[in-house]
């Protein structure tokens, strides 16, 4: 839906997860489809995990914007709490990051790619669209950090209309 660019470092897992909900009303959900659950390394029976793993998210992202959470969820917290991160310490230059441990499962690489954020900075211009109906994930890089909507084109112009419409009733 966005025309943005994708979110950086780690944070572009994090988008593409979150945007596997096509549609917030039908329910229609890539990650019904076997090539995407490919992708995040993901079988059937891990999508339960998968799907709370993304609502919770998608209601931090929308708190990072000022927004209610879109329904009951696991707090986000809870969730990575449980992931299983190490320190990794690259010999040649000594910088240390948090990766997943054994490979990784998806909640491990969303907890590292968190804890990536966090010390980036990164981690609260990572948002979640104001619109009702949408709910998209996207990295704002507004000047003043106030971006609202994943497309000033299509949810920010609708969202512009229904006030314009409002207004003149």
């Amino acid at each position: 839906m966005s025309e943005r660019s994708p979110a950086p470092g780690g944070l572009e897992l994090v988008e593409a997860l979150v945007n596997t909900l096509l549609d917030i009303e039908t329910g229609a959900d890539s990650l019904d489809t076997p090539e995407v659950r490919e992708r995040f390394g993901l079988t059937e029976d891990d999508l339960p995990a998968a799907r709370e793993l993304r609502e919770s998210l998608r209601a931090t992202l929308l708190a990072h914007a000022g927004h209610p959470p879109h329904r009951p969820v696991t707090p986000l917290g809870e969730l990575l709490a449980a992931a299983p991160l190490v320190v990794a310490v690259d010999p040649a230059d000594g910088d240390a990051a948090l990766v997943p441990a054994r490979g990784g499962t998806l909640t491990a690489r969303v907890a590292a790619a968190v804890a990536e954020a966090l010390v980036d900075g990164t981690w609260t211009r990572f948002k979640a669209c104001e619109a009702a109906d949408c709910h998209w994930a996207y990295y704002d890089r507004s000047p003043g950090g106030r971006g609202r909507w994943c497309s000033m084109q299509v949810c920010g112009a609708r969202a512009k209309m229904r006030r314009y419409r409002a207004k003149g009733a």
